[in-house]
């Protein structure tokens, strides 16, 4: 995984995240699998995660996520429910009060906002990414031990062998 930009109060990010713990009771866990507190339903019995609750009633999974924050811009992008909770909107609460909350209007304040969630945004696209490559080299490993070395010259892959 790439490595995160360290938060900016790291003291105050792990007051969040202990309070986010809290609030749902320690180490929950939804039967998805999803674990991270802030993406879990607080009280719900079993616990269950924003993603599942929406699936179970028949709602969208997709959030939209405002990029420069609501006080800053109208923009936004569709994410998954969960990663807007505990990825994006956590990402956010490390930015300066005056930037995401920008009460007077600043232009300045709003412009270091639209950086500061493009920068976020940026990261959160590279670390999925760097899972979709971890998962592409586990299935490549998984069908060369299945179908032999050179498995994609029995398939419509082969199009796409590298030419040396």
């Amino acid at each position: 995984m790439p490595k995160k930009i360290p938060p900016r109060d790291p003291i105050r990010a792990y007051q969040r995240k202990a309070t986010a713990s809290r609030r749902v009771g320690g180490n929950k866990q939804c039967a998805c699998g999803e674990s991270r507190p802030e993406a879990l339903i607080s009280g719900s019995k079993p616990t269950i995660c924003a993603n599942c609750k929406r699936k179970k009633h028949k709602q969208s999974t997709l959030d939209r996520h405002h990029v420069a924050g609501k006080s800053n811009s109208r923009v936004t992008i569709l994410v998954p429910v969960n990663d807007h909770r505990a990825r994006l909107n956590v990402a956010q609460y490390d930015w300066p009060k005056k930037t995401l909350d920008n009460p007077d209007g600043s232009p300045l304040l709003a412009a270091a906002a639209f950086i500061r969630g493009f920068i976020d945004t940026i990261n959160y696209l590279l670390e999925e990414l760097q899972r979709i490559a971890e998962m592409l080299e586990m299935a490549h490993a998984i069908l060369v031990v299945k179908l032999g070395l050179k498995w994609w010259r029995k398939t419509e892959l082969k199009q796409f062998e590298q030419k040396r």
